[in-house]
């Protein structure tokens, strides 16, 4: 889904009309704003970084006027720009006690973007049935009183939509082309200015040129950040929870614990209970490496009620006896990844790594496993965004699996390491393995996802970053019975040009998904690749 800061603007070779603005009304009744949406949060203060890189963390402020009507308490009347909308098409309902007015233009340029085929105009189309769902059955002389936006269902609207009815000219300083879209909006938030002097009047926009100018004519302008799943993506879920040295202490009294064996391996599992456990989530990895030179403790949380969870032990995946396709884990959140990977009862698992931390090599290894040895899947899918890093190369020639090969570099790469694995087979034996992996593995392009159900297949979307929170439900809702959904990424690499860290469908997924029964996420953090590599990663 495009957001973009450049979405063309209309540009009119013709003299400018006067700029409008609404009828004046009652101002609403002062009440406190009660702030639900991200837009009115506060930003957190970025937690302490983890790497001595510096990392661009996105500020999400504020502007004064708002800050001056939470103070007196007052609703703000918030003015879109047209990519919020086109960005956004459920933008108009996040505003919660607040009110949103849509400038004239805003509508122009809504129409001049409702064809084709593009995720902008699909938006922009999607805008516009809300606006009509919204006037039919209001009297004319009634829009100029404002639209409850509640009225479609949405309960935690409940401001009201004015549209512009009235001709007049917001003044801006001179030499400025009066006639191009941005400036007759700029013009359109001056006259509300005069018009209720006592009322904070919002930008809205996502256009950073926009904001730029509005603040240097004085103008209230704040970015749309509604989409943006966390302020700070260091606070995002990472799947592991350390404990504390004296954790047993203070929870093993009334300690139960037993055995079970699953899937032909024995783990031990303790309920508990203690302060500690109403920080847990479901399928949560928890380890305790005592400084004392104990023996380490390394446990998923199963179950959780109330005060009193279920913790369990893990296969040690570091043990070349329980190797997956050859493969052993390399530190422990590798371990707590193969874990995930191999447990049938989890449905969708996501890692999230920097470069060469082994997250394609563990799922293809667990895919590999799972589908020729145990049997569990009859197939791998793979699949990826088609971002490339520099200039486009142009069109692909071949079929769909031939267009998508250029793209699955990475996976060619560690199918190569997965079959060299195998050193008694020769050459012979390891052309028919590969022959037989190829024929499991099946590449398939996002573009044909749409209606089609995976049934009994292991599916990897890599690359996940790059994905929007709309395109990944879209793949995610694809999953029949007895498919497994794996997600890769690293939300430090995003190279679609209107995602952050904050709006992309991996960060969202991740966070949507932490606590339930048959979905586990972990965050891999050291690199296994080379030395050159990590080096690379921390200089560079």
């Amino acid at each position: 889904m495009l957001s973009t800061q450049d979405y063309p603007k209309v540009e009119k070779g013709k003299p400018a009309k006067p700029v409008m603005t609404l009828v004046e009304t009652a101002a609403p009744a002062a009440e406190a704003p009660q702030a639900r949406a991200k837009t009115e949060k506060a930003p957190a203060a970025p937690a302490a970084k983890r790497s001595a890189k510096p990392k661009a963390v996105e500020t999400l402020i504020k502007s004064s006027a708002s800050r001056i009507g939470d103070k007196m308490g007052v609703t703000k009347m918030f003015v879109l720009d047209t990519n919020v909308l086109m960005h956004d098409p459920t933008s108009l309902f996040r505003f919660d006690e607040h009110d949103v007015y849509l400038p004239m233009m805003t509508l122009e340029e809504l129409d001049n973007h409702k064809k084709g085929m593009s995720e902008v105009a699909r938006n922009a189309r999607q805008v516009s049935r809300s606006l009509d769902a919204l006037v039919a059955g209001i009297e004319e002389h009634a829009i100029e009183e404002g639209i409850p936006l509640s009225k479609l269902g949405n309960k935690d609207a409940k401001g009201r939509l004015f549209f512009q009815t009235r001709l007049e000219i917001g003044e801006l300083p001179e030499g400025l082309p009066i006639g191009k879209a941005d400036n007759q909006i700029l013009g359109v938030v001056r006259a509300l200015e005069v018009q209720y002097p006592g009322r904070p009047i919002v930008l809205v926009s996502k256009d950073i040129n926009m904001r730029i100018k509005a603040r240097a004519l004085g103008l209230p302008a704040e970015e749309y950040f509604n989409d943006h799943v966390l302020e700070d993506t260091d606070l995002l879920y990472s799947g592991i929870l350390q404990l504390s040295d004296d954790f047993w202490n203070k929870h093993a009294k009334g300690m139960e614990s037993w055995q079970e064996n699953k899937h032909g391996t024995g783990y031990t599992f303790y309920r508990l209970t203690g302060p500690m456990v109403p920080s847990f989530l479901v399928n949560q990895f928890v380890f305790m490496e005592p400084s004392t030179g104990e023996a380490p403790f390394y446990g998923q949380v199963k179950e959780i009620n109330g005060r009193t969870a279920v913790i369990q032990t893990l296969r040690d995946y570091t043990h070349g006896k329980n190797s997956v396709w050859g493969i052993t884990a390399r530190n422990r959140e590798q371990n707590f990844a193969l874990n995930l990977l191999m447990n049938p009862e989890c449905d969708f698992v996501t890692l999230l790594g920097q470069a060469g931390t082994g997250k394609t090599l563990l799922a293809l290894a667990a895919g590999l496993a799972q589908v020729l040895e145990t049997k569990l899947y009859n197939e791998i899918i793979v699949t990826r965004v088609t971002v490339p890093v520099g200039e486009d190369i142009g069109f692909l020639p071949g079929t769909e699996e031939e267009k998508m090969s250029p793209w699955m570099g990475a996976f060619d790469d560690n199918l190569e390491v997965l079959n060299k694995s195998d050193n008694d087979a020769g050459e012979w034996g390891r052309a028919a393995t590969q022959d037989l992996i190829r024929s499991r593995i099946k590449i398939k392009s996002l573009n044909f996802m749409r209606g089609r159900t995976f049934v009994n297949k292991f599916l990897i979307i890599d690359e996940a970053q790059n994905l929007t929170p709309k395109q990944i439900k879209t793949l995610v809702t694809r999953a029949g019975p007895g498919t497994k959904i794996i997600c890769l990424g690293n939300i430090a690499q995003i190279d679609t040009p209107y995602l952050t860290e904050g709006s992309s469908g991996l960060t969202y997924v991740v966070d949507r998904f932490k606590g339930w029964n048959h979905s586990g996420h972990v965050t891999l953090a050291r690199g296994e690749r080379s030395r050159l590599a990590d080096h690379a990663s921390d200089v560079l």
